[in-house]
């Protein structure tokens, strides 16, 4: 790679990525349904996608948040009934989270409420194009130290 340091391309390209992020986080937080944080659809989709159960500082993990930012999420999730806690038998001190039906049920309305929006802000984007970014934007995250990928499967073609 000849890139020289802070190359203004790449310094240009991850100010488009973060507005997109900033811009994509206000218009689907406005889609959700009514009293749904994007933090609990991330949560909710993610059971939803992959299943099992998983402690509340292996969610934190994934998200890169903090344990006391996921625990807080959890409870709230809980509150709702959207997912299942229940003690870990083999150590007292650990919780596992589960998606219940409720929550599944609350997932794919939050699907349906933001499906519009994601398709409207990508509009003007052909399809190839789309498909071409995307390995781009999943080796940039992979870079960061994001998940290695078993949380965003690759649409079908």
């Amino acid at each position: 790679m000849d890139r020289q340091k802070g190359d203004p391309f790449v310094v240009a390209l991850f100010s488009e990525i973060v507005m997109i992020e900033q811009l994509a986080r206000i218009r689907i937080s406005r889609a959700m349904p009514k009293g749904m944080e994007l933090s609990h659809f991330m949560v909710l989709n993610h059971f939803s996608r992959l299943g099992g159960e998983k402690t509340p500082a292996q969610l934190a993990r994934v998200f890169h948040v903090t344990k006391g930012a996921m625990t807080n999420t959890i409870r709230k999730l809980d509150d709702a009934g959207y997912v299942h806690v229940r003690p870990d038998w083999d150590d007292a001190r650990r919780k596992w989270v589960s998606l219940s039906p409720a929550g599944q049920a609350a997932r794919d309305r939050a699907v349906t409420n933001i499906a519009p929006v994601l398709d409207e802000l990508v509009a003007g984007v052909r399809d190839d194009e789309l498909r071409a970014a995307l390995p781009i934007l999943r080796a940039i995250r992979l870079s960061f130290g994001g998940e290695t990928g078993a949380d965003s499967p690759v649409p079908p073609r």
